[in-house]
Protein backbone atom coordinates (compact mmCIF):
# COMPACT_ATOMS: atom_id res chain seq x y z
CA UNK A 1 0.00 0.00 0.00
CA UNK A 2 1.33 3.53 -0.82
CA UNK A 3 -0.24 6.93 0.94
CA UNK A 4 -1.85 9.44 -0.60
CA UNK A 5 1.50 11.72 -0.13
CA UNK A 6 3.23 8.94 -2.31
CA UNK A 7 0.43 8.99 -5.03
CA UNK A 8 0.78 12.32 -5.11
CA UNK A 9 4.17 12.82 -6.58
CA UNK A 10 3.86 10.96 -10.12
CA UNK A 11 2.89 14.17 -12.17
CA UNK A 12 0.13 12.66 -14.45
CA UNK A 13 -1.21 14.75 -17.31
CA UNK A 14 -3.47 14.61 -20.34
CA UNK A 15 -2.24 16.01 -23.50
CA UNK A 16 -3.13 15.96 -27.21
CA UNK A 17 -0.35 13.67 -29.79
CA UNK A 18 0.55 16.47 -32.37
CA UNK A 19 3.02 14.34 -34.40
CA UNK A 20 4.04 10.64 -34.59
CA UNK A 21 6.13 8.52 -36.83
CA UNK A 22 7.82 5.69 -37.03
CA UNK A 23 11.15 4.95 -34.65
CA UNK A 24 13.63 3.49 -36.76
CA UNK A 25 16.29 1.62 -36.19
CA UNK A 26 15.40 0.42 -32.85
CA UNK A 27 15.08 -4.01 -31.71
CA UNK A 28 11.11 -3.54 -30.89
CA UNK A 29 8.47 -1.94 -33.56
CA UNK A 30 7.95 1.68 -31.52
CA UNK A 31 6.43 5.06 -32.45
CA UNK A 32 8.26 8.51 -31.63
CA UNK A 33 5.76 11.00 -30.66
CA UNK A 34 4.84 14.25 -29.37
CA UNK A 35 2.62 15.54 -26.79
CA UNK A 36 1.14 18.83 -26.24
CA UNK A 37 0.76 19.22 -22.52
CA UNK A 38 0.04 22.42 -22.00
CA UNK A 39 1.34 25.88 -22.08
CA UNK A 40 2.87 25.21 -18.81
CA UNK A 41 5.09 22.29 -19.71
CA UNK A 42 5.14 22.40 -23.71
CA UNK A 43 5.61 19.93 -26.04
CA UNK A 44 7.29 16.73 -25.04
CA UNK A 45 8.60 13.70 -27.11
CA UNK A 46 8.36 10.41 -25.99
CA UNK A 47 9.12 6.99 -26.97
CA UNK A 48 6.18 4.18 -27.38
CA UNK A 49 5.57 0.46 -28.16
CA UNK A 50 2.23 0.99 -29.39
CA UNK A 51 2.80 -0.32 -32.92
CA UNK A 52 0.05 -3.29 -32.97
CA UNK A 53 -2.99 -0.71 -32.07
CA UNK A 54 -1.75 2.82 -33.33
CA UNK A 55 -0.41 3.48 -36.53
CA UNK A 56 1.47 7.42 -36.36
CA UNK A 57 -1.13 9.24 -38.42
CA UNK A 58 -3.92 7.57 -35.96
CA UNK A 59 -2.24 8.70 -33.02
CA UNK A 60 -2.60 12.70 -34.12
CA UNK A 61 -5.21 14.26 -31.94
CA UNK A 62 -5.54 11.62 -29.59
CA UNK A 63 -5.66 12.91 -26.05
CA UNK A 64 -3.39 10.72 -23.74
CA UNK A 65 -2.28 10.42 -19.84
CA UNK A 66 1.39 10.85 -19.22
CA UNK A 67 3.90 11.00 -16.64
CA UNK A 68 5.53 14.42 -16.60
CA UNK A 69 7.92 14.31 -13.80
CA UNK A 70 10.25 11.04 -14.72
CA UNK A 71 13.78 11.82 -15.53
CA UNK A 72 15.07 12.03 -19.41
CA UNK A 73 15.51 8.05 -20.65
CA UNK A 74 17.71 7.66 -23.66
CA UNK A 75 16.32 5.40 -26.36
CA UNK A 76 18.66 4.83 -28.94
CA UNK A 77 19.28 8.14 -30.59
CA UNK A 78 16.53 9.97 -29.23
CA UNK A 79 15.50 10.99 -25.59
CA UNK A 80 12.29 10.27 -24.01
CA UNK A 81 10.86 13.13 -22.16
CA UNK A 82 7.80 12.06 -20.63
CA UNK A 83 5.63 8.40 -20.44
CA UNK A 84 2.40 7.64 -21.83
CA UNK A 85 0.44 5.29 -19.66
CA UNK A 86 -1.39 2.84 -21.10
CA UNK A 87 -2.69 -0.77 -20.05
CA UNK A 88 -1.71 -4.41 -21.56
CA UNK A 89 -4.85 -6.00 -23.97
CA UNK A 90 -4.99 -9.92 -23.52
CA UNK A 91 -1.94 -10.35 -25.96
CA UNK A 92 0.21 -7.81 -24.26
CA UNK A 93 -0.17 -5.24 -26.45
CA UNK A 94 -0.36 -2.14 -25.08
CA UNK A 95 -3.61 0.39 -25.07
CA UNK A 96 -3.17 3.41 -24.19
CA UNK A 97 -4.56 5.66 -21.42
CA UNK A 98 -7.02 8.54 -22.68
CA UNK A 99 -10.04 10.90 -21.44
CA UNK A 100 -13.44 9.93 -22.81
CA UNK A 101 -14.06 14.03 -22.99
CA UNK A 102 -11.54 16.52 -23.76
CA UNK A 103 -9.93 18.59 -20.98
CA UNK A 104 -7.47 21.14 -21.82
CA UNK A 105 -3.87 20.26 -21.77
CA UNK A 106 -1.76 19.83 -18.65
CA UNK A 107 -4.98 18.97 -16.90
CA UNK A 108 -3.44 17.32 -13.67
CA UNK A 109 -5.03 13.51 -12.70
CA UNK A 110 -6.37 14.11 -9.31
Amino acid sequence: MITWDGFAKVDLRAGTIVKAEPFEGVKKPANKVWVDLGPEIGVKKTSAQITQHYRPADLIGKQVACVVNFPTKQIAAFISEVLMTGFPDENGNVVLTSVDKPVPNGAKLF
